[in-house]
């Protein structure tokens, strides 16, 4: 087993020590809990549950501390995280008794009931930028389903998969159960490979499309995808007075958790006779943005990337954006040369030529002015992505006509693209996910409905077509 390390991203020292796990003997052990946990009674899955809640709102202080240390962000920020994993808990099991409940009917004098089975095993791929709160977003609703676990974290945040296990056990989840199995791309392809029933994502549009190649050949297989956006914000007709909020509102959309939230604002759309007080107000916020390490006095509003490589991936995204024409209105630094804190950047790239349609995974966000709004939704619209857009400024009728035209599965007005309701369905459609969404809705894809008509005693007449 290849031994491997999380590093702080903010000192560079090693935070986590082990080794890459084997993901076939932990599918193995998964397998094996597998009639024990599925045929529980629903109440007893629950009760384990709520448990589970229970310890991390006790542990919520160290979760959060945790959390900080190996991603880097602040200590305010990943308190909501780990608040989020415990209220994960309710939101699921009402979204289990509502989506994938048991339901009765009565059709033609027969009775109907629709019941819920689990898959079996399912893989939980889970991603760095929210290393509890994502990943605990598809094992609550399918551990409530009936389903047992492998969960392999990323590469770059075991410690906090770790810490989360270890809730699991105080919590009382009998053993195999969940499983956790530690390392790197390489491991993630073998428990893809392996003999599990599905597989729930959350990461990159590469990675996701790889899973989904691979699993065209296994169409009996669930698969779940999450994976990103090049998300369009747009702010149009905005009332003079409202300026400063929604400054604030693009600031937030686009450098919230440094950039590294799947529903950031990647590309800022603005009317170009309109532009000017709007971005003086936008940098004005920019260059008071303190970035520095999670618990640091005062709190930072942002701190580093998750690690050099991808402080290194950005920069090099933002030379490109200015070798293909774009200005760089605040530009993206490095201020220490070895670790990966980057500054908020914001390049106009509205005379650029060939900008690529990628998500820029960080404090980078991309100016365009228009002349018109017809001009304004064929940009927001002008990706392959698909999971949040939004619109500040303008009147309900505008708002219908953005919502309508929007590709995305988060829609926000006058609010930040990056807020979304954990009581409500979260996903994306092209590159962005496979029209499973996650929250609320991830109760339909962590079990499948059974469709049945039942008479307490048989009963039939034919009629026609005999001799």
């Amino acid at each position: 087993m290849l031994p491997f390390d999380s590093i702080d991203p903010c000192t560079g020292t090693v935070l986590w020590q082990g080794t890459a796990g084997d993901a076939a003997a932990a599918v193995a052990t998964a397998r094996a809990a597998l009639p024990g946990w599925a045929n529980a009674p629903t109440d007893d899955r629950i009760a384990i549950v709520r448990a589970f809640k229970a310890v991390v709102t006790a542990r919520a202080e160290a979760f959060a501390a945790l959390i900080a240390r190996e991603t880097g962000k602040p200590l305010w920020e990943t308190r909501t995280e780990a608040a989020s994993v415990a209220a994960k808990v309710d939101i699921s099991i009402t979204a289990q008794a509502e989506r994938a409940g048991t339901r009765a009917g009565e059709v033609a004098g027969v009775r109907q009931m629709v019941r819920h089975k689990p898959h079996g095993v399912l893989a939980v791929l889970g991603p760095y930028n929210f290393p509890a709160h994502l990943p605990n977003g598809h094992i609550v609703p399918a551990l409530l389903a009936g389903n047992t676990i492998v969960f392999k974290p990323s590469e770059l945040t075991p410690a906090v998969a770790d810490y989360m296990a270890d809730c699991w056990r105080e919590a009382g989840l009998p053993e195999g159960v969940l499983n956790l199995v530690h390392g790197s791309g390489d491991t993630g392809r073998a428990l893809a490979a392996a003999d599990i029933d599905g597989l729930l994502f959350t990461g990159s549009a590469t990675v996701g499309a790889m899973l989904a190649r691979q699993f065209a050949e296994t169409p009996h297989k669930i698969l779940a995808l999450e994976m990103g956006g090049n998300n369009p914000l747009i702010v149009w007709d905005l009332d003079p007075a409202h300026l400063d909020a929604a400054a604030q509102l693009v600031v937030q959309s686009a450098y919230l958790s440094a950039g590294q939230r799947c529903t950031c604002a990647r590309r800022l759309i603005v009317a170009d006779a309109a532009a000017a007080p709007l971005i003086d107000r936008v940098t004005a916020l920019i260059d008071r943005i303190i970035v520095g390490a999670p618990f640091d006095d005062p709190a930072p509003f942002m701190g580093p990337v998750i690690a050099n490589r991808a402080a290194d991936g950005l920069v090099t995204g933002a030379e490109a954006l200015v070798a293909r024409g774009g200005v760089a209105i605040r530009p993206l630094t490095r201020p220490i040369a070895d670790r990966p804190f980057l500054t908020p950047a914001l390049y106009d790239v509205t005379r650029a030529t060939g900008v690529p349609d990628s998500e820029l995974f960080g404090p980078l966000l991309q100016l365009t002015r228009v002349a018109d709004w017809d001009t304004a939704i064929a940009a927001a619209n002008a990706t392959k992505f698909g999971l949040a857009a939004g619109l500040i400024g303008g009147d309900a009728a505008l708002y219908d006509r953005f919502w309508a035209a929007s590709r995305a599965g988060v829609v926000n007005w006058n609010r930040p693209t990056n807020g979304a309701a954990s009581s409500a369905p979260f996903g994306g459609i092209g590159l962005s996910g496979n029209h499973r969404p996650s929250a609320y809705y991830a109760a339909d894809y962590a079990a499948w409905p059974v469709a049945s008509l039942e008479a307490d005693e048989p009963a039939a007449t034919i009629t026609t077509g005999l001799r």
